[in-house]
């Protein structure tokens, strides 16, 4: 056998040196953010490894389905001691303050703007609701699917709703989103933008992102992702491209003819501008839903 160690690994040996480093079958030392570090680098998979990763001392049962979907996890079922909050109260009213983090500002207060998230539709605007996304194929056969780089999960939780089960990719990055993921009763995926995605060819029902895929990615590496999601999305599944931001010169010279490229067909394709930074800008969102062809253009 292999291990399974990719050369991204190898790159940076102090790091994978200090993570390797453990009492084999002993407790795991406490080195998350040393982990993500790899994983945010292209080491993905991590080596495994032949140690007990910590648990909370205080854990407690999660809250069940459905109220577990919109009700904030216990302090408890987290190991806080990789971040600066040390509960949730404490993550909520960081986030409404910081700046830097503005995509998921208030993400972890479920009575806050997440409870209204794609609940609306809005015509012609950027907003696209999921039940005006859902009637684009018939009636249940939108049945699976993945949002990429998820946030905390209201999306899969929107469409746990709606009996679609939605699995959730999400770095813990000041936070421990894939413990709240998990604590609301959806699947978490602790993988980054850079990893293959982890299906079958042709397997689901509807990919969604929103944000995540934007112009701060390299062009090379949106490239190869765009046809990723093409590869694991069955023949008429669904691509809903959310708030995809750029500059408007970006979007028709980069952007525009790299999707398009991809081979997907076109069912929504909305352009708007960008106005939380200022309109001086000149920055664009382009919210599309995109289809996977029947058959393969030649």
């Amino acid at each position: 056998m292999i291990a399974p160690v990719g050369r991204a690994c190898t790159q940076f040996p102090d790091h994978l040196r200090r993570y390797m480093s453990y009492n084999v079958n002993g407790s795991c030392p406490d080195d998350e953010l040393l982990a993500q570090k790899l994983l945010l680098k292209g080491c993905e998979p991590l080596p495994r490894r032949r140690c007990r990763a910590a648990a909370p001392t205080d854990y407690v049962e999660p809250h069940p389905l459905p109220a577990s979907l919109w009700t904030t996890p216990a302090d408890s079922s987290v190991v806080w001691t990789a971040y600066t909050c040390k509960n949730y109260n404490c993550l909520i009213n960081r986030m409404r303050t910081q700046k830097g983090f503005d995509d998921c500002k208030d993400c972890f207060d479920l009575r806050g703007r997440e409870s209204s998230r794609w609940t609306h539709k809005q015509g012609s605007g950027i907003d696209f609701s999921i039940d005006e996304v859902l009637t684009a194929k018939p009636p249940g056969t939108i049945r699976i699917g993945l949002d990429i780089g998820g946030g905390v999960a209201t999306f899969a939780a929107r469409m746990s709703e709606r009996n679609i089960t939605i699995v959730t990719t999400s770095m813990n990055l000041n936070g421990p989103f894939n413990n709240f993921i998990a604590s609301r009763g959806v699947v978490p995926l602790y993988i980054s933008i850079s990893q293959r995605l982890p299906f079958f060819d042709n397997t689901l029902d509807i990919v969604h992102s929103m944000h995540v895929l934007s112009n701060w990615i390299p062009t090379r590496l949106l490239h190869f992702l765009m046809f990723d999601i093409y590869r694991v999305l069955r023949p008429g599944g669904l691509f809903w491209l959310d708030h995809f931001f750029c500059v408007g010169e970006q979007l028709e010279e980069v952007y525009a003819p790299l999707i398009e490229s991809v081979g997907f067909r076109k069912l929504k394709w909305v352009v708007g501008r960008k106005l939380d930074r200022g309109p001086e800008l000149g920055e664009m969102y382009l919210s599309a839903l995109l289809e996977k062809p029947l058959k393969n253009s030649p």
